[in-house]
Formats: C-alpha cells, sequence, structure tokens
C-alpha cells in the first residue's frame, strides 16, 4: 500500500519480517523436546550481504547517478543454527528464544505504533486539521 510515501510499504515489509520471525521462534520452541531438531533463525542479514555483493545495475538517466537493481524486498531467509545444546542432537535453547520472542514482539508493537500514527495524521489531513 503506497500513501504518499514509501513509508508504509516499508513498514509493512518490516510487519512481514517480524511475522516470519515470530513463526520461526514458536516453530522452535514447539520442537524443543524433538530428538535432532535443529533450530532455526530469520536472516536478513545473509540476504543483504548475498545482494549487495552482486553487481548492482539499474536505469539511469544521468551518467553521474549510482547505479542499482530495482530488486523486489524479501524479508529474511531461515536458516538453521547447527550447534546442539541437548544430548537429544537438539539446538534449542529456550532462554534464548524467549529472548528473541520477547524483543521481537517489542520490534512488532513499535511497527504497529508507527503504522496507527501515520493513519492518525491521514485522518488529522483529511479532517483538515480539526
Amino acid at each position: 500500500m503506497k500513501l504518499f510515501s514509501n513509508t508504509m510499504s516499508l513498514i509493512e515489509s518490516a510487519l512481514g519480517y517480524s511475522s516470519l520471525k515470530q513463526k520461526v521462534i514458536s516453530q522452535n520452541i514447539a520442537n524443543i523436546d524433538t530428538p535432532n531438531y535443529k533450530a532455526k533463525n530469520v536472516s536478513f542479514k545473509e540476504i543483504l550481504q548475498k545482494e549487495t555483493s552482486q553487481n548492482l545495475v539499474a536505469n539511469r538517466s544521468d551518467q553521474r547517478h549510482i547505479s542499482f537493481e530495482n530488486n523486489q524486498n524479501q524479508m529474511g531467509s531461515v536458516v538453521r543454527r547447527n550447534t546442539t545444546y541437548n544430548h537429544n542432537g537438539n539446538s534449542v535453547d529456550l532462554d534464548q528464544e524467549m529472548s528473541d520472542l520477547a524483543s521481537n514482539q517489542i520490534y512488532y508493537n513499535a511497527l504497529v505504533e508507527r503504522m496507527n500514527g501515520k493513519f492518525s495524521t491521514l485522518q488529522n489531513v483529511i479532517r483538515g486539521g480539526k
């Protein structure tokens, strides 16, 4: 959704990332007693490094402009953790998962508050500042 700026679409992408992270953390917690289960994590950093390591190309209206390719935004990728914490080969650390869950919830709430603020601003403009 593009309303007057790119902010709403950025918030929407960030909410998608947070939602994916929530699902992955929930799967890890649900499989805490599953033998040989390897915990997963959502990694945006790996996608960013992969994309920026390639040559970026874009349409330029002036030779002085930097060239970049216009790619679709990806929320993140799910990667497995290879470390083992338990004797049964399971790599889920409950303390780490609960910490990730709490920080992801704070991140999600901040995004929702920001989106609510944008909508409040739009309502204020529509009403004429009243």
